[in-house]
């Protein structure tokens, strides 16, 4: 099934360090619609490759949408990273890239709610889209926790130090630079968080900063409605459907290819036999079918329905297509981004869920 996708224009590139550019886009009026989003989602993009002619990557927004400023990515430079050296070193004004539109659930409930960030590097950037709107349209106060190597790693040093001094009754930013004090334990980070124990929390970063943040939180006894993490995960596979596709050698089968079959002969056994009925709760909207056919995905099947569910790689492979399982069961094929703690809590996938129960009720919220 192709996907909508969208050639945009490059409007800007700034250098924010030495190592981190953020990226502007045009918009064109007829397509506006498509690129509304919230603060803390994300854009896919579609990075030639020699090799694979496309290597799709997410990157988040770090602009706010409360504002009239183009959507604008940021992308730090990984090492052995292609997209992201290939989009430092060589995206230019005037350039143009496929870009799907908008996605991703890092994003606040409330924007009135207290805030309680942690950022870790590049995760900065869509804690800073969260941040600025925030501040823009909503009351509660905000604190950022941001660890960096040392100062010249700080993405948006001068930015955060304006907002903090126009908004000193509301907005507290504290630095913590591993140059001067070190990794942050889960003993410090638990130390930190505890004034704040019942305000919101989001967290982004690097996976060793994010699990101390995380274990922090729970022994703090955040509950998980008030406990977010976005997880940076490179996408294997190409959501651009008319683009070409990553290459497989004839007879041979990768390991996710192999996983994905044995989830797929699982799901197959415990399937119903018969259509399932389907229930949706999705941006105030309720939805019911009594035709979910045994071995289609759920976002296939509400797609074919004319039902705008939200995703974005398609692969199991980031969470812009989560949602709750109220009731009855689905079995994912594939997952590569939510935890057994997500599991525990009903969440599934819905690009790669299909029915194991002759009645499924589900929220998108």
């Amino acid at each position: 099934m192709d996907t909508a996708s969208f050639e945009l224009q490059v409007l800007d590139v700034v250098e924010e360090t030495a190592d981190a550019r953020s990226i502007s886009f045009e918009v064109p009026d007829d397509v506006a619609s498509h690129f509304d989003y919230k603060p803390g989602q994300f854009l896919t993009v579609a990075v030639p490759s020699e090799q694979t002619g496309v290597a799709a990557r997410c990157y988040s927004l770090c602009s706010s949408p409360a504002t009239d400023e183009p959507p604008t990515i940021t992308v730090k430079r990984t090492e052995e990273g292609y997209a992201s050296n290939w989009l430092v070193d060589n995206l230019r004004p005037g350039d143009t890239l496929r870009v799907l539109p908008p996605s991703g659930i890092f994003t606040p409930a409330s924007l009135d709610a207290d805030l309680v960030l942690f950022a870790g590097g590049s995760g900065i950037t869509p804690v800073m889209s969260i941040l600025r709107t925030a501040l823009l349209t909503g009351s509660g106060r905000i604190v950022l926790f941001y660890a960096n190597r040392d100062e010249r790693s700080v993405i948006f040093g001068s930015t955060l130090r304006d907002l903090a001094a126009s908004h000193p009754e509301r907005l507290l930013v504290v630095h913590w630079l591993e140059s001067v004090q070190g990794l942050p334990s889960q003993e410090q980070m638990k130390a930190f968080a505890t004034p704040y124990s019942s305000w919101d929390a989001f967290v982004c970063g690097p996976a060793p900063f994010m699990k101390a943040t995380v274990a922090a939180l729970k022994e703090l006894e955040f509950p998980r409605a008030r406990r977010h993490q976005e997880k940076f995960i490179s996408l294997g596979g190409n959501p651009f459907g008319d683009l070409h596709d990553v290459e497989v050698a004839e007879g041979e089968m990768t390991a996710a290819d192999t996983d994905e079959q044995d989830a797929a002969e699982d799901a197959a056994a415990a399937q119903p036999q018969e259509p399932v009925t389907l229930e949706v709760e999705l941006d105030g909207e309720n939805y019911s079918f009594d035709d979910w056919m045994p071995g289609t995905k759920l976002l296939e099947h509400l797609e074919s329905k004319g039902v705008k569910a939200p995703f974005s790689c398609r692969e199991g492979e980031c969470s812009a297509c989560a949602c709750r399982v109220l009731e009855g069961e689905v079995k994912m094929l594939h997952n590569d981004v939510l935890d057994e703690e997500d599991l525990e809590e009903g969440i599934r996938l819905g690009c790669q869920s299909v029915p194991v129960t002759d009645k499924v009720s589900i929220t998108y919220h």
